[in-house]
């Protein structure tokens, strides 16, 4: 368990973040500002290069920015980088596992990362194996799973010490329907006590998951609301990824 006490309001604060790769003649961040309230699941979208790696990169503490600040539950994570790491969960976009060992000795491993121990751990493990339906895969091997069943281990290994914030790099990229459906699902019901940052290309996803969402291109936000809201703005755009296509255009970014 984290011992961060209450973190109530504005979860999450970033503050005219610049990040300036040494030789980039462009900023990766310009200036971006985000305030994510708790319990939202907030989309960041955005297409390849828009800078969305390395904004999340800044906020949990992966990366240092060059200039600007990251507030977590009013921890400076800039500052005090090993305190707001505590507080937060990363599920990246790729494996994140070990893949000669089980899903539960992963699980125990990073849980002991983040201290816990004994029971503890054991029920943690138990509780978060259960939440992505691998409960009865505990003691396999994570390279004989299937592609979906480690993309929720890989959740599974994210959730561990219940983290106040947990990032989500694309977390069901290439996986078959039903494990995505079963991600969804149990990310929807996480809200009550974990603010997410979700980050997808299935704009779909977003319309439906994401109570509210960034779009960024170029290192800065150029639109951002509700899913509902911002399709309300552009008559033009049945949904989201009509939207998105309109903002950030159809030129090829891969």
């Amino acid at each position: 368990m984290n011992d961060a006490g209450p973190c109530r309001g504005e979860i999450l604060i970033t503050d005219h973040l610049v990040k300036v790769y040494r030789g980039a003649g462009q900023p990766a961040l310009n200036g971006l500002t985000l305030s994510i309230g708790e319990g939202q699941i907030f989309g960041l979208l955005g297409p390849n290069g828009a800078g969305k790696t390395t904004a999340i990169s800044v906020m949990n503490t992966f990366l240092k920015p060059t200039s600007g600040s990251v507030t977590v539950c009013g921890i400076d994570a800039v500052k005090y980088p090993r305190h707001a790491k505590k507080l937060i969960g990363y599920v990246p976009q790729d494996i994140a596992l070990y893949a000669d060992l089980s899903v539960r000795e992963n699980l125990g491993f990073f849980g002991r990362i983040y201290g816990l121990r004994g029971k503890e751990l054991e029920l943690r493990t138990n509780e978060c194996a259960e939440f992505v339906g691998l409960e009865g895969n505990l003691d396999q091997k994570v390279f004989t799973l299937s592609g979906g069943m480690k993309r929720r281990a890989n959740l599974a290994a994210g959730l561990i010490h219940e983290p106040k914030v947990l990032f989500l790099d694309e977390p069901t990229v290439g996986i078959d329907p039903q494990s995505r459906n079963l991600i969804l699902e149990r990310l929807a019901t996480l809200k009550d006590k974990t603010t997410m940052v979700y980050t997808t290309h299935y704009m779909r996803e977003a319309e439906l998951l994401c109570s509210y969402v960034v779009i960024m291109d170029a290192g800065e936000v150029i639109a951002e609301g509700t899913p509902q809201g911002l399709l309300s703005r552009d008559p033009s755009s049945t949904n989201l990824e009509e939207l998105f296509i309109a903002l950030t255009g159809k030129q090829l970014r891969d």
